[in-house]
């Protein structure tokens, strides 16, 4: 059986463009930074030189302007060099009883393109309700594969089940996993998508740069952004991780995002790498290389622990 990394020739990570846009839940309020098309024309470019075509976005993401960035660049490539990967956000929904087709349609029309590789329900919200109102777009041929996120194990497993009623099945999880947060690992979802062959990507990897080696209490994130409001006091406690990371780095003759992105890689998750600078770009492509032993995972993961940091975000829970 064709599996759907084989089928769309996913490379090992996605590209995402949380941070691309702005306004709410864009990269000027999230990240604190404004990037123009200009900015991330280089971006998108070294990205398909260096062969990594998987793009992951949201309708929700600086309420639409990150997917008309992405469908500007798609459009003068050509979507057959692309994979899109964007998302329903149920908390956007309207009224109107075909709410969801009207929200595809208008990231249909951000981004150029008439059906999505991947189309995700973004939150659980009422499981029942969103799943039952994908299948019609999934049967019309518009998605060619289902994914939700932010799901836990009972929630997914209850979409999967409505799906595979219809024929159709969830083929992706979309889930917060990092050295800081396993808890699609220790809940079961990891193992239960090995065995239902669904595809799991990692979103966070990173912490949003927290991960990364820029970070440190002498080298804060933005004053006003989120993730300075989220992650600056805990630069104290991760100290050690991610000096041990670099570490780990150095005998990689990598950097520290690069070991943060190679650990998803080795748990059988595909990360979704935040870009918005060339360097993120051929970062991601070398930790695709990478190759962690066993001791270099189990130290790292047990720093992680020590920390004692928590990185659940305000619009997700832990899994169970």
């Amino acid at each position: 059986m064709t599996t759907m990394q084989d089928d769309l020739k996913m490379p090992k990570m996605a590209l995402g463009a949380w941070a691309w846009g702005s306004g709410m839940a864009g990269g000027d309020q999230v990240f604190g930074h404004s990037l123009t098309k200009e900015d991330l024309k280089p971006v998108f470019d070294k990205a398909l030189e260096l062969g990594l075509n998987l793009w992951d976005t949201a309708a929700a993401y600086g309420m639409g302007s990150s997917e008309e960035i992405l469908g500007e660049f798609i459009k003068d490539a050509g979507r057959d060099k692309v994979i899109i990967s964007t998302k329903f956000t149920p908390q956007l929904a309207t009224d109107s009883p075909n709410t969801m087709e009207e929200n595809f349609e208008a990231s249909a029309k951000r981004l150029n393109s008439d059906y999505f590789d991947i189309y995700w329900i973004h939150n659980p919200a009422d499981v029942e309700k969103w799943t039952n109102k994908i299948i019609p777009l999934a049967k019309s041929g518009k998605i060619k594969y289902i994914g939700v996120s932010n799901h836990d194990l009972e929630e997914l497993k209850l979409a999967n089940s409505i799906l595979q009623k219809e024929g159709l099945k969830v083929s992706a999880v979309q889930n917060h996993f990092s050295l800081l947060n396993r808890s699609s690992e220790s809940s079961g979802i990891l193992d239960y998508c090995k065995e239902n062959d669904i595809t799991f990507f990692s979103y966070m990897v990173l912490e949003q740069g927290a991960l990364s080696g820029k970070y440190d209490t002498n080298h804060p994130f933005p004053e006003g952004s989120d993730r300075g409001k989220v992650y600056n006091d805990s630069l104290p406690q991760l100290e050690k991780l991610v000096n041990f990371m670099k570490e780990i780095a150095d005998n990689h003759n990598a950097s520290v995002a690069q070991i943060g992105t190679a650990w998803a890689i080795a748990k059988g998750t595909t990360p979704i790498v935040g870009v918005t600078k060339i360097s993120h770009v051929e970062d991601a492509a070398k930790s695709a290389q990478l190759k962690l032993s066993d001791d270099e995972i189990k130290s790292m993961e047990t720093l992680a622990d020590e920390t004692k940091v928590k990185t659940v975000r305000e619009w997700e829970k832990t899994m169970k």
